[in-house]
């Protein structure tokens, strides 16, 4: 049974450590990756976090299959808000890059979008974590900007 659940999937730990910070300023929330999430764990839900890192302009398969399968009604009246880990345009010298990134955009946003099909609201507005590489690391900052982030829920 958790209250306040933090789901994620990571490939090289960057979004986990995103999902861990979110976690730590929601205090007794439940941070689990996607794969590892228990039944119980979507019980008495309130506030949910979904992430994950953005691969191909979407979100894992795994992320989308876990939230198609929540039940109907499942997160009728809970907070929820999505997230994903990223290369930024200004990043990369990348003209084709930037226009891909343009014209398809990230993840967060799908997630947000088939949260709300689930009947989530959304109180707050998706958010991406910068990362210097596909392999990361993580911004400077980007750790503490997701607690900041994440506080503007509760």
């Amino acid at each position: 049974m958790a209250e306040k659940l933090v789901v994620y999937d990571s490939y090289f730990g960057n979004t986990e450590k995103i999902a861990q910070a979110i976690g730590e300023a929601l205090g007794d929330a439940t941070v689990r990756k996607v794969n590892d999430i228990r039944e119980q764990d979507k019980d008495d839900l309130k506030i949910m976090f979904i992430g994950s890192p953005t691969r191909a302009f979407n979100a894992t398969p795994a992320i989308m299959t876990f939230i198609k399968s929540l039940p109907k009604g499942k997160l009728d009246g809970v907070q929820a808000a999505a997230f994903d880990t990223r290369i930024n345009p200004e990043q990369t010298e990348s003209r084709f890059l930037k226009f891909m990134i343009k014209l398809f955009g990230y993840a967060d946003v799908k997630i947000a979008n088939a949260l709300t099909k689930a009947g989530a609201e959304l109180p707050i507005e998706s958010a991406g974590f910068g990362v210097t590489g596909t392999e990361g690391p993580l911004l400077d900052g980007e750790i503490e900007r997701a607690k900041s982030w994440a506080d503007q829920i509760l």
